[in-house]
């Protein structure tokens, strides 16, 4: 659940995937109906959440103006600059790149706004991945203290 918690934060690890995982093989060993519950219930969860995090910063983006291939070129390097600076090295790669597209097609006036609206929705991405996440160990935990 830790590990899951954690790979919420840091792109690298599949955080929800991780947690799923987690309560499946604890559900096949428990084997009851409470175990068959908590696992449908986090399943329920994980998938909300992982739909959530996409759609809604999605949507403030497109509002915002942000067109989708300077954020995909922002996760590109953001990923490459996460292995040189770890932990760190992906939001600065991403907030840069973004910054830079931006100020080439709107200019340096505009551009900074382009990239706040952009690191917010990132931000409210992980904040919905990370909530799913704390839901997902509550039920987990909550299960457990009942089986």
């Amino acid at each position: 659940m830790l590990i899951g918690l954690v790979g919420t934060v840091i792109p690298v690890l599949p955080g929800l995937l991780l947690q799923v995982v987690a309560v499946t093989v604890w559900a096949l060993e428990e084997s009851s109906a409470t175990g068959w519950a908590v696992l449908a219930l986090v399943i329920v969860i994980a998938l909300a959440a992982s739909i959530l995090k996409y759609l809604y910063p999605g949507r403030q983006l497109k509002e915002g103006g942000v067109p989708g291939w300077v954020l995909f070129a922002a996760v590109i390097v953001g990923i490459i600059c996460f292995f040189p600076i770890p932990v760190v090295g992906g939001p600065i790669g991403f907030v840069v790149t973004v910054y830079v597209f931006e100020r080439a097609r709107k200019g340096p006036e505009r551009a900074w706004p382009s990239t706040k609206t952009a690191l917010n929705a990132v931000l409210q991405s992980i904040g919905i991945e990370l909530g799913g996440a704390f839901l997902v160990t509550l039920v987990f935990f909550s299960g457990a203290l009942l089986a």
